[in-house]
């Protein structure tokens, strides 16, 4: 799986940096998933190869507006590239009501359905190879972070059991290699039973705004990367003795290397942090920190930077 980072600012855009939004993009580079729709992202979705007929799901971490107000023009527009296949929007019930309003009052006809479904009350949600669970976390509000896990990584085929079996090589091989169940000699033969795994399920966690990692600890332990965001440095936390329900890059980096997290990838930057190192506070600032208290891959994300996660656990 890929990660495409769409805004990485915290409250405001700056320049370089447009609010929060991030796409997981499939093992397949087709189906992808969006993780927050702050205001703009329509118009950084445009500087991709994202396609809107190709997006499997919406996923809102809270109410605030930097993750969440581009939502109604996202629909809008994806109403009229085409689209007709339903989609699912996993996002705060408080919302509800705001995104159907919002939709109605500016008579967005949307020639497809969407289907809401409340965070607060989701257990499970899958989408053909990517099943999504979720985590509660800290801030101001009620938020959550979610967590996405291949389902099957890359099945092959038992070869051994089915020529153990006495099962001829032919089309049926085919049938059950892309997970259809078939009927053999007068029974059926189960996909998943002639499946085998050839590596491990990755499993990423993207994060809303969060003030304890150590919510985390959990689910982090087995996750390959977590996004997580990473607004101050300690120092300005300590200077204003308020963190405003946000994590500096300190404690999460801290939290990852507790935990042993292989990859860590920074984001949510507060606006105040600038590109050129050379000016202060820079964004080298935030990198400088984390990297004092984590060994592992550490990546400070970039709006419209893919990140690609491959076999060997690398990001």
């Amino acid at each position: 799986m890929d990660l495409l980072f769409l805004g990485t600012s915290a409250g405001v855009p700056t320049r370089e940096r447009n609010v929060s939004a991030t796409a997981l993009i499939e093992a397949s580079g087709r189906g992808w998933y969006l993780i927050d729709c702050g205001e703009g992202t329509q118009h950084q979705i445009l500087r991709t190869p994202l396609s809107l007929s190709e997006l499997r799901g919406i996923f809102i971490t809270h109410v605030h507006a930097d993750h969440c107000l581009g939502l109604p023009g996202l629909l809008a527009s994806t109403g009229m590239s085409g689209r007709t296949r339903p989609l699912d929007i996993i996002l705060p019930a408080a919302l509800h009501t705001w995104l159907t309003l919002s939709l109605s009052v500016t008579q967005s006809h949307l020639p497809f359905e969407i289907h809401l479904h409340a965070v607060e009350s989701l257990d499970h949600w899958r989408n053909g190879n990517v099943e999504v669970s979720t985590v509660e976390l800290s801030h101001r509000v009620p938020c959550h972070g979610y967590v996405f896990t291949e389902a099957d990584p890359a099945p092959r085929l038992d070869v051994q059991r089915l020529d153990a079996e006495g099962i001829e090589r032919g089309p049926l091989w085919g049938e059950l290699a892309h997970g259809q169940d078939v009927l053999h000699d007068g029974r059926w033969l189960r996909a998943q039973d002639y499946l085998l795994r050839a590596r491990p399920p990755q499993r990423i966690i993207v994060c809303g705004d969060n003030d304890r990692p150590e919510l985390l600890a959990e689910v982090a332990a087995s996750a390959d990367v977590l996004v997580h965001e990473a607004t101050f440095i300690q120092a300005a936390i300590d200077k204003t003795r308020a963190s405003y329900g946000h994590s500096s890059a300190a404690a999460v980096a801290g939290f990852a290397e507790a935990v042993g997290v292989r990859n860590l990838v920074l984001t949510h930057f507060s606006a105040r942090y600038q590109a050129n190192p050379a000016q202060h506070p820079s964004i080298e600032d935030v990198r400088s920190e984390a990297a004092a208290l984590y060994n592992g891959e550490l990546i400070l994300a970039r709006d419209l930077q893919r990140y690609h996660f491959d076999q060997q656990g690398h990001l």
